[in-house]
């Protein structure tokens, strides 16, 4: 459990243009709804702003970043150290020439989705189908529906520990499945992509498949943290899960998918405790079965209750 005083973190603090909250509430951020405090959180005004907090930041002080919490499980014992959370400076969205957009990390995926199809750039529609927002998609070569990150992102701009501001490459974000190898302290503040010439209509009626294939086939509609687990080479998490017999697994408040076994469902009451354990009794139960060890997707942060 996060135990260091917060208003003594905050001492140590840099001065900010942005907003420096002490033990700040993580579950209204995430959409599983559960979780402990951030000792700090911190919404930058913008990219320098960003820039002088960390130059100015103690290098004792564990810094995190999140997103729109879409594929987060923030423990309850909490998040210690700052906890950074960017706002609307990110989430600008701009179409430049040669079918390009440029979109802040904190811009939904939906959004750089449709922002791309009014402005007749094909390429882009799959991000329909992711539920977070550019940076996660840049750390974990975000994909859905046949295509990543990878196919179309030309550059992305992130901010290191230092205060240094770093343009990256495609080869530079050393692309795996689900995986990025760029170093872990860079936090990602802008991206450029690279689409194709596309009609209007084609392209929305493409978004508009995959918004119904994930409407008929995921619990969107509930407090979930999208797919759980990385599907195994030449493998597919949900069949595994399915086969290991845990569609419908209950664990306190929380439960395995009935639609979509490769989510993990908050049924109102659960606690992270409660998401996290079922999800090892899931890979427990897949490892016995069928001798693959899930690997999870979904981000798990900060401490379990009670933890030191």
């Amino acid at each position: 459990m996060v135990q260091t005083s917060t208003s003594s973190l905050i001492d140590r603090l840099p001065k900010v243009r942005g907003e420096l909250t002490a033990d700040a509430p993580l579950a209204p951020l995430t959409w599983f709804r559960v979780g402990g405090n951030a000792e700090v959180l911190f919404r930058p005004a913008d990219a320098d702003d960003l820039a002088d907090f960390l130059r100015g930041t103690p290098e004792d002080v564990p810094v995190t970043v999140i997103g729109v919490g879409s594929n987060l499980l923030v423990r309850e014992g909490g998040v210690p150290g700052v906890v950074i959370r960017l706002g609307r400076e990110f989430m600008k969205i701009e179409v430049q020439e040669g079918d390009c957009v440029r979109a802040g990390t904190a811009a939904l995926d939906v959004a750089v989705a449709r922002a791309a199809q009014e402005a007749g750039i094909a390429g882009l529609e799959f991000y329909r189908g992711i539920p977070g927002s550019i940076g996660g998609a840049l750390r974990m070569n975000a994909g859905a529906y046949g295509r990543e990150t990878k196919d179309v992102l030309i550059a992305a701009v992130a901010i290191d520990r230092k205060g240094e501001r770093h343009v990256l490459t495609l080869a530079d974000m050393d692309y795996s499945y689900r995986h990025s190898g760029a170093p872990e302290d860079l936090i990602f503040v802008e991206a450029l992509f690279q689409g194709t010439p596309g009609d209007k209509a084609e392209i929305l009626a493409r978004m508009n498949e995959i918004t119904a294939s994930r409407e008929a086939t995921q619990p969107i509609r509930t407090r979930t943290g999208g797919s759980t687990f990385k599907n195994p080479d030449g493998k597919k998490s949900w069949q595994l899960i399915d086969a290991a017999g845990c569609r419908g697994l209950v664990r306190g408040g929380a439960q395995v998918s009935e639609l979509h076994c490769n989510f993990l469902i908050n049924l109102g009451d659960a606690t992270a405790a409660d998401i996290e354990d079922l999800g090892e009794e899931v890979r427990a139960r897949v490892k016995k079965t069928s001798g693959v060890t899930l690997e999870w997707e979904i981000r798990r942060i900060g401490e379990r209750e009670g933890e030191a």
